[in-house]
């Protein structure tokens, strides 16, 4: 099937534009529709665009948007990662989606990654138009994934710099930013692991990404728990996709989450680390999640 792939805009607050690309499937409409996004700090030439099309060459409409501050979206200050502000901006891609002519606003999922796995929870317990919901290699707990992420004797010194850039901010200044991937250890950076590394830096058009967040980030990273919501999830139906040696957002933190999800759901495990279902194992996280979609959307 032949996709069409358009540059699309949306208003999220009045006051910022969020902006994605919207994939057409051939053949009359209205279809059924996926809204998707990134992770943490991620933007949609991270690998997304291979899902995208997967959905929409199955006949699916789909929405790949860009968080505030991010990529093509706008948003000060850039390079900020507000988990509910994501949530909440969701929202109104949910509802731009909605409104496209091509769309059976009866029949929308969504499919978020990684950090916005951990949004497609928040959302699927929240957010009723939704008919299904894939989350795939999601964060479950912040607070307990920096336990696991960070050395006890690190933690105070990033106690301290959360510290000094609200202390700066109150000052007038911007937010402090630091790397998102670096292997030097004398530079700050959200992580340092190869295949990080790799997936972060991957070959992107020059200016729509940038090496850089704000340190704000990470607090906010360690206060987030959607793992809470997914109880709440249910009567969507559900689908989690865990790669079985993740140690970014942690194999047995999401397999402990989903035996709380209820029904309906599902599991599917698949080989590899955290960043696998975008590369090595994109067969099985695109087939999986396309089935679901397939047995509750169309």
């Amino acid at each position: 099937m032949m996709v069409q792939r358009d540059d699309v805009e949306f208003e999220a607050d009045g006051a910022v534009t969020l902006r994605g690309w919207l994939f057409l499937p051939d053949g009359p409409g209205p279809h059924p529709g996926i809204t998707m996004a990134h992770g943490y700090a991620g933007v949609r030439d991270h690998g997304l665009e291979p899902f995208a099309r997967a959905f929409a060459e199955d006949g699916f409409v789909v929405l790949l948007h860009d968080h505030r501050t991010f990529g093509a979206s706008d948003g000060l200050p850039r390079q900020d990662v507000d988990p509910w502000q994501q949530i909440a901006d969701w929202r109104r891609a949910i509802s731009y989606l909605e409104s496209r002519p091509e769309v059976d606003a009866d029949r929308i999922g969504l499919w978020g990654t990684s950090y916005a796995g951990g949004h497609a929870i928040v959302l699927g317990a929240t957010d009723r138009r939704l008919r299904a919901v894939v989350s795939q290699v999601p964060t479950i707990s912040g607070y307990e994934q920096g336990l696991r992420r960070i050395a006890p004797d690190a933690v105070a010194t990033l106690e301290e710099s959360f510290s000094q850039d609200e202390r700066a901010q109150f000052r007038g200044a911007p937010p402090r930013t630091q790397a998102i991937v670096s292997s030097d250890t004398a530079v700050p950076a959200s992580y340092r692991s190869q295949e990080a590394i790799d997936f972060y830096l991957q070959p992107k058009p020059d200016g729509v990404w940038e090496n850089e967040v704000t340190v704000r980030s990470t607090r906010a990273a360690r206060m987030y728990e959607p793992g809470t919501w997914i109880t709440r999830v249910s009567p969507t139906p559900l689908l989690v996709v865990v790669a079985l040696n993740d140690t970014v957002t942690v194999t047995d933190l999401a397999l402990a989450a989903y035996e709380r999800a209820l029904e309906p759901k599902r599991l599917r495990l698949i080989p590899g680390g955290h960043f696998d279902p975008y590369t090595s194992q994109f067969d099985r996280s695109s087939t999986a999640a396309l089935a679901w979609f397939r047995e509750h959307l169309a």
